[in-house]
């Protein structure tokens, strides 16, 4: 079963202009994962420091895999100081 992802994070002021970039990155490093589908980034309009992400995955268990993985522990790692405290996820599954 398909699932969404849904992942808050928050930038520092100084660090806005470089968060496209970081998500560039992100989203080309998760397509070439087994289970991944797509990708949504929506930037808050009243506060442009706050953006959603909404990864789609063929299922959790493929995410679960990309979210473990090394590659994007180090990549969360590499990009950590831009963020304004701890990122949020929730998951999400398609349907009732």
């Amino acid at each position: 079963m398909s699932v969404k992802i849904l992942i808050r994070r928050k930038f520092r002021n100084e660090a806005v202009k470089d968060a496209a970039d970081m998500l560039m990155k992100a989203r080309t490093n998760a397509m070439g994962n087994k289970g991944y589908i797509s990708t949504e980034t929506l930037v808050n309009y009243d506060d442009p420091q706050s953006v959603l992400i909404i990864s789609m995955w063929q299922s959790k268990e493929d995410w679960d895999t990309y979210r473990d993985s090394d590659t994007r522990r180090d990549h969360e790692d590499k990009y950590a100081r831009m963020f304004e405290g701890p990122t949020e996820y929730e998951i999400f599954t398609m349907g009732m």
